[in-house]
């Protein structure tokens, strides 16, 4: 299949991404290549174990864990039915708990267009490549004309990336956590809140927050309490 310049760009980074931390710089350089939104790759491997790489900020990460918003979101159930690219236009919104989602999304900086490319791996592994954006209906239907071929084929090699991380296992793939990351994630695990954390560690909460955030880059988690669970699993540290 034929793809664009900006395709190649972001297919020779994912080539070199041998980290989930690098997984998620792609996701960050895919999102300025194609001048959109946010770009959001989310997997399941074959044991159920979930990871996630993406340009959404921390609050709306943390927000849609807590509500449970996996559990109406039109997008993920519209995924889990198909296999082909969804446009997020095309999925049912009206019911009222789906209206109040979107409305929340919205404000904390989700842009109402999307295109979600669902892929499926060889041994039950699910996965969902979603492109977010601000574009009006006009734009974006010329948007995904352009550019869907090479979101297809972008999909597809995220994929292949997180199956490649599979079988290597976990621990390869996470990155190296920094004194001062295991430091916050240690407190956080047992049970400071962010503000005792960071009187502890003698930082600003906005200094903690950065350290938490690059944490969960480096582990592929999908919110700051997936980090600390993965970071405990993983032996990185002991609560």
């Amino acid at each position: 299949m034929v793809t664009t310049n900006r395709a190649e760009t972001i297919l020779e980074e994912l080539e070199q991404a041998d980290t989930l931390e690098l997984l998620y710089k792609v996701t960050y350089r895919m999102r300025d290549v194609y001048d959109v939104k946010h770009v959001v790759y989310y997997w399941v491997n074959s044991v159920g174990e979930n990871y996630g790489a993406g340009t959404y900020s921390p609050e709306w990460a943390e927000r849609y864990v807590e509500k449970g918003y996996n559990k109406i979101d039109p997008v993920v159930l519209g995924c889990f039915q198909r296999f082909d690219p969804v446009n997020w236009k095309d999925l049912d919104w009206t019911p009222k708990p789906v209206r109040g989602f979107l409305k929340d999304a919205l404000e904390h900086g989700v842009g109402a267009q999307g295109l979600a490319i669902p892929i499926r791996g060889p041994s039950g592994q699910y996965a969902v490549l979603s492109i977010n954006d601000t574009r009006d209906d006009e734009e974006w239907n010329a948007f995904i004309r352009n550019y869907k071929r090479d979101f297809m084929i972008i999909a597809y090699e995220f994929n292949k990336k997180g199956l490649e991380f599979e079988e290597r296992g976990a621990d390869k793939m996470l990155g190296k956590l920094s004194p001062r990351e295991l430091s916050a994630l240690t407190y956080l695990a047992r049970g400071l809140s962010r503000v005792q954390a960071a009187h502890h560690m003698k930082i600003s909460e906005h200094t903690l927050r950065v350290y938490i955030e690059s944490a969960r880059h480096k582990l592929g988690a999908l919110n700051t309490t997936h980090a600390v669970a993965r970071a405990i699993n993983s032996g990185m540290i002991v609560a």
